[in-house]
């Protein structure tokens, strides 16, 4: 059997997989703080014919060996986090982090997942909290008397209460960052958790070592570029032609070696 129906196979195969990550890319292209995935690959296996460096005669070696290739598989998916254009709404709950770092969220079963997705909402008890409705993490209650919402560069949120001249402090956003950061994986809902890859969150004050610094009335949206992606697909599709192509050359070559007569 010819090697090139196995290796093109797997060439079909890897093309098919990038053509997924693409549909995901461009899926999401107004989900807001979506990060872009692309696919890695890695070549297969070699059969070596002949080693290079086999002596051949008294003094002489082969500069070069004889290996085939068995193809390519998909090695990784990474993220990459890259900034995402930002768009000003004027909502007071919506935020964005203009640097590193990740909002940190609660989930109901008392784990913290993290996000990118500022686009936060205030629940029947004042909590702040994402669109599914589980609270940032710290916990943050903003009271049914305020008339006014203001947080800062540095996390801190402020509120105008009714009646009052000053502001009053609530509470303050903390961010976590990572250091390798395409180690998380996604749990969806803009979510992600942390795993071994990624390292243990790194907690701190936006603005200080390393963090972000967060902006109020703006939105991260996601870094996906459509020009990008349109190419992207066309070369996953002319690759995804060639591997076919290349497996009915090899069909036509069997074809013709087992219609040979006497």
């Amino acid at each position: 059997m010819m090697r090139a129906l196995w290796s093109a196979a797997t060439g079909m195969l890897a093309k098919q997989l990038n053509m997924d990550v693409i549909a995901n890319n461009l899926a999401n292209l107004n989900t807001v703080g979506f990060k872009k995935s692309r696919v890695d690959f890695q070549d297969l296996m070699y059969q070596n014919l002949r080693a290079a460096g086999t002596t051949v005669a008294e003094g002489a070696k082969v500069p070069s060996g004889i290996q085939v290739g068995l193809g390519t598989r998909p090695a990784a998916i990474q993220r990459i986090f890259s900034q995402g254009d930002f768009v000003q709404t004027e909502n007071p709950l919506d935020l964005v982090i203009e640097g590193d770092g990740f909002f940190q969220v609660l989930m109901p079963d008392g784990s913290v997942a993290y996000t990118r997705d500022g686009a936060f909402k205030m629940d029947s008890e004042g909590r702040i909290v994402t669109s599914d409705g589980f609270p940032i993490e710290p916990e943050l209650v903003i009271p049914p008397e305020a008339v006014n919402i203001t947080i800062g560069s540095d996390g801190t949120v402020s509120v105008m209460l009714a009646g009052q001249e000053e502001p009053e402090e609530m509470g303050k956003i903390e961010l976590a960052r990572f250091v390798n950061p395409a180690g998380l994986t996604s749990i969806g809902r803009n979510l992600f958790k942390s795993t071994a890859a990624s390292g243990q969150p790194i907690v701190g004050t936006p603005g200080l070592e390393g963090f972000g610094t967060i902006a109020q009335g703006f939105l991260e949206m996601s870094n996906v570029k459509v020009v990008e992606e349109m190419v992207n697909m066309i070369i996953a599709q002319r690759a995804y032609e060639v591997n076919s192509k290349a497996i009915q050359t090899s069909d036509d070559m069997l074809a013709i070696a087992n219609n040979l007569k006497r």
